[in-house]
This record gives structure tokens, C-alpha cells and sequence, in this order.
């Protein structure tokens, strides 16, 4: 069994990390509100492997400059500083429905095995204990997008349940990012692609409410020196880990 140092290894480095390293040279690349680690994670892909990747974002301001301000938003102003074009969010709705956004980062509240994700209620639907917000663009963007990245800082049996209360959209997701692990989704299933160091193999079983199914045993890669020293110059403010709060 692989041991981590807790004491230096965080699992928002490790997440953003490991979200940065999905993307490719060239995509096009979306994020919405509320999201600042894949919006960490899309500008360290730009700064070290991906210097062509295309930032797209609520906001509409394609290509962001590096943000050093305390307002930094991931659906703000800020989005707007240096941008090389304005591209809105209809528009990204037409891209990706056009079969041209090649990723598209989104969340929610529940999963199960099958790819569905939950983002409508929490019970039964007319009579639900939590009113969510819907699926808004969850709903559009994991069908059509190339690749539905999900993203969850809280990976326990409520988020991960054997069968969701309500299917807010389903299919095509093709990784799920928590702070234990990776998920993959393949031929229909969510299989365990790659632990996180600080976590293991029996605290993700013990805190996923489906079968955790796996083809092997494999780490996630602990963030380099080279991505931290870079983390600390785009995010000096460690916006990557408000959602941790």
C-alpha cells in the first residue's frame, strides 16, 4: 500500500493537478459558475502543456489573462481581463451542440453507478426534502460535449448512492474527479480509474454507496514541483481550495 504525507500533500493541488493533466493541446475547453478549480486547472494546463487549449467560461471572455486580483471569480469581471475574444454562453450551448466542445466541465449532487447524475432534488420528486437548482447547463453540455469532466469536493454515500433520486441527465460523462479518487466511465459503468495518495482503496469502498469495480490498483500522480511553483504564481490566492471552505 502506497503512503502518502498528509502534512504536505493537499487534495485541492492533487485534484487541480489531476484535471489539468486531462486536457489536451488546442481543445476547447468550458467552465461554468462556482468553479474554481477546473478554472485553476484549464489556466495550469495553458501555463505547462496546453499552451493552445481555449478557455471558455460563463463569463464570455475567451483566453483570460492570469488573475492576481482578491475579486477573482469564476463567473466574474475578472474573466474579462486580457481576453482575446468574447464568446457567450449561447454560443458555447450552439459549440457544443454542433459536436465541436471538445470538454466541458460540470458538477452535481448525486451519481450512481450508471452515469446519472442528480442535480433536480433530493427525494421524491413532488414532494422533494431539497429543491436543487436543476439541471441548467448540465443538462445540455454532458450529452453533446466530446468529454463531460466532473468535478465534487465532497465524495461520500449521499454523493455517490446506488441509484440517484432523480435523473437530471445521464450518459457521456467521461471522468469524475472527487477528493478520494478518479472515476471512469466505460461501456456504462463508473470503474475506479486511479486512487488519490492521501486516500486508499478502502476509503473510497467505504464511502461510495455502489459496487467500486476496478480493473487494477493505480495511484493518481502526486502534483510536481514544476505544477506547484505555477499554481503559486496563477493562484496566489488559493481560490482552488474555496471550495473546501
Amino acid at each position: 500500500m502506497r503512503v502518502a504525507n498528509k502534512n504536505t500533500l493537499r487534495v485541492s493541488d492533487i485534484m487541480t493537478c489531476a484535471m489539468a493533466r486531462l486536457l489536451k493541446d488546442e481543445e476547447k475547453v468550458f467552465h461554468g459558475v462556482s468553479s474554481h478549480l477546473p478554472m485553476v486547472a484549464m489556466m495550469l494546463a495553458r501555463s505547462m502543456h496546453a499552451p493552445n487549449l481555449v478557455h471558455l467560461n460563463i463569463s464570455g471572455g475567451v483566453n483570460p489573462q492570469t488573475v492576481k486580483d482578491a475579486y477573482y471569480s469564476s463567473a466574474g469581471a475578472d474573466l474579462w481581463n486580457g481576453a482575446e475574444a468574447v464568446f457567450s454562453l449561447e454560443e458555447v450551448f450552439d459549440l457544443s451542440m454542433r459536436g465541436k466542445l471538445d470538454v466541458a466541465f460540470l458538477s452535481g449532487v448525486q451519481f450512481d453507478i450508471n452515469g446519472n447524475v442528480n442535480a433536480s432534488v433530493i427525494g421524491d420528486y413532488n414532494k422533494p426534502k431539497v429543491r436543487l437548482p436543476g439541471g441548467a447547463g448540465s443538462a445540455v453540455l454532458i450529452p453533446t460535449a466530446k468529454k463531460a469532466i466532473i468535478w465534487r469536493t465532497k465524495h461520500d454515500k449521499r454523493t455517490f448512492v446506488e441509484k440517484v433520486d432523480f435523473v437530471t441527465t445521464r450518459g457521456n460523462l467521461w471522468k469524475i474527479v472527487t477528493p478520494l479518487c478518479i472515476f471512469k466511465f466505460e461501456e456504462g459503468k463508473l470503474l475506479l480509474e486511479s486512487i488519490h495518495p492521501t486516500s486508499s482503496l478502502n476509503e473510497v469502498i467505504e464511502n461510495t454507496g455502489f459496487e467500486v469495480n476496478y480493473n487494477e490498483i493505480k495511484y493518481t500522480p502526486e502534483p510536481s514541483e514544476e505544477e506547484l511553483r505555477m499554481l503559486k504564481r496563477i493562484d496566489p490566492y488559493d481560490f482552488r481550495s474555496k471550495e473546501f471552505l
